[in-house]
């Protein structure tokens, strides 16, 4: 699974139609650059390959403010809004992903609803409960991993891993399930996207490639 892909491809849905630099800013201001490979070349490397496999229709609007080739819009086609459902419910279900590709998930969870979500995050505790059984049913030696000698620690860490998810999840779950956020069919979610002119507080630096 791509988190790139998820992230670009949801922050363009929440614009409705967004250009390269509305895209990167919009990453910075969530701090993806710091949880994700969500660097500048990144982002518009996959925009434009999102655009050649037609998840993306891309229009050219005006000349770019730095001189330069017109800049470039972009908006989800249908196989584009198929793909971004697709990542968005595997990133919120599976537990063997990077931590990247979960927080992209939890970034855009409201896009669904709520019932679903729950049901989505039952189904990723599920999974982590039977790989924490299959570790420690297989792995363990009959007199505790202490008798891997450090090697132990690795075990010990995955599970402690495990137990962690699981225990944040079920708090969601719960956070969830008391009314906490507002969700698809429910009313207007909160966006945090930035204004074309609203400076980025997170911003990583100047953006000369804004014509992209």
């Amino acid at each position: 699974m791509s988190a790139i892909r998820l992230l670009v491809l949801g922050a363009v849905r929440q614009h409705g139609r967004a250009h390269g630099y509305q895209v990167r800013n919009d990453l910075e201001f969530w701090g993806a650059h710091e949880w994700s490979n969500a660097k500048p070349g990144s982002i518009y490397h996959a925009l434009k390959q999102s655009a050649k496999q037609g998840l993306l229709l891309a229009h050219e609007v005006a000349p770019s403010t730095v001189g330069g080739p017109p800049r470039v819009e972009y908006e989800l086609t249908e196989a584009g809004t198929e793909e971004y459902f697709t990542l968005l419910r595997e990133a919120l279900t599976s537990y063997d992903q990077k931590v990247d590709m979960l927080s992209a998930g939890i970034g855009f969870m409201v896009d669904l609803p709520r019932d679903e979500v729950v049901t989505l995050l039952e189904q990723r505790i599920g999974k982590l409960e039977q790989w924490r059984t299959s570790v420690t049913e297989y792995y363990t030696p009959e007199q505790g991993p202490g008798q891997l000698g450090h090697i132990g620690e690795i075990m010990h860490m995955w599970v402690d891993s495990a137990d962690s998810e699981g225990r944040w999840t079920r708090g969601l779950i719960e956070r969830i399930a008391d009314g906490a956020y507002v969700f698809a069919g429910e009313g207007e979610p909160f966006v945090g996207v930035l204004a074309d002119e609203e400076p980025n507080p997170f911003s990583t630096g100047p953006h000369p490639l804004d014509a992209r």
